[in-house]
């Protein structure tokens, strides 16, 4: 019996430096805030805790690559889940900050996956519209054309604008008369970038810049601007859920997508793999779309998703007509030289 105890006990011993890692059991993703992290909250990471006991702990940025840069370069990676857009996606896997994705590891059909040839570093989220938004209540003949948001004679006022040359580069072209379809074409060039900072001064003096997605809707409720650009998501959650009366203007609405991406060295990779598969199948897509007005980029999420919920995503045939689809790869090529002309720009 002695021998016994002294067996079972030294097994227990054995044991005992496993605790650690079972209660380190968990995965830290970082998001952008407000209401649609408030979505993938009820959609992902509640549900996922609770199937597979993985703690999810949740932090907040605005797509910032030098924090991921930074924690890869000093080897201090807190961060196992970074969801970043297409263009900073891009850019990430450029400079070999995140992973290359395994879709074998995944478990997932790569090809069921739209936009999934642009970037080998993440796996689609969802698909989403940046809009111009503005409040009836204060505005009721809103703007129609790209043109009309710069046009302070036409519509005076102050404009709530994100403090990134990200869309607003493009737009400034539109509201210039370049058409959508050459937008890219002209902004690789000189001249185009200077045809679109020139636009932008037209209205630099009415602008008060934001940096959350969440800040340019309240501003625009609070009455300090007349316009704001805005993610079509939160803007239709502000008519939802706040009774506004704010009205989307879908000319050359800029669509993209936004990816899970896994930066390197993250010590909670196998735990972030089943993440991305969980989040990614058809009925968690879907699933977001009753918290939040942003499209499934698994194309066999869509026969899941309400008629009626489908009719006002960004993505539908309606609002694509003369879409203004994001390109990553202009971003990786261009991203860094335009965010310190605009950074310059704007504090002149």
């Amino acid at each position: 019996m002695n021998r016994f105890l002294k067996v079972a006990a030294q097994a227990l011993i054995a044991l005992l430096p496993l605790a650690p890692a079972l209660a380190d059991d968990q995965l830290r993703i970082v998001s952008f805030g407000g209401v649609y992290q408030s979505a993938e909250r009820k959609t992902y990471y509640e549900p996922f805790a609770k199937e597979t006991g993985i703690k999810i702990i949740e932090d907040e940025y605005n797509g910032e690559i030098a924090k991921v840069r930074a924690m890869v370069k000093s080897k201090t990676v807190t961060w196992d889940v970074a969801h970043a857009d297409a263009g900073q996606a891009a850019e990430m896997c450029a400079e070999g900050i995140i992973e290359v994705i395994d879709w074998k590891r995944l478990g997932l059909d790569r090809s069921k996956f739209t936009d999934q040839e642009k970037n080998d570093c993440g796996v689609p989220n969802n698909a989403y519209g940046y809009i111009i938004a503005w409040d009836k209540d204060k505005l009721p003949n809103g703007p129609a054309t790209m043109a009309d948001f710069f046009d302070l004679r036409k519509f005076p006022g102050k404009r709530a604008i994100q403090k990134t040359p990200w869309g607003i580069i493009e737009w400034a072209l539109v509201a210039d008369g370049v058409a959508v379809k050459d937008v890219y074409k002209v902004l690789r060039t000189r001249e185009g970038v200077d045809q679109a900072f020139k636009k932008l001064d037209t209205i630099k003096k009415d602008v008060v810049w934001f940096t959350t997605n969440a800040q340019g809707p309240q501003l625009l409720a609070d009455g300090q601007v007349v316009m704001v650009t805005a993610t079509s998501g939160r803007i239709l959650e502000a008519i939802k859920n706040s009774g506004k009366h704010f009205e989307m203007m879908w000319d050359a609405p800029l669509v993209s997508t936004t990816l899970w991406t896994i930066p390197k060295g993250t010590s909670h990779q196998d735990e972030a793999y089943k993440f991305i598969s969980f989040a990614a199948s058809p009925a968690r897509q879907a699933g977001l779309t009753q918290y939040i007005n942003y499209g499934p980029t698994n194309k066999d999420a869509i026969p899941l998703v309400d008629p009626g919920v489908l009719r006002n995503l960004a993505t539908s045939p309606e609002h694509m007509q003369n879409a203004l689809l994001i390109d990553p790869s202009f971003w990786t090529d261009n991203g860094e030289e335009l965010r310190q002309r605009f950074t310059a720009w704007v504090s002149k």
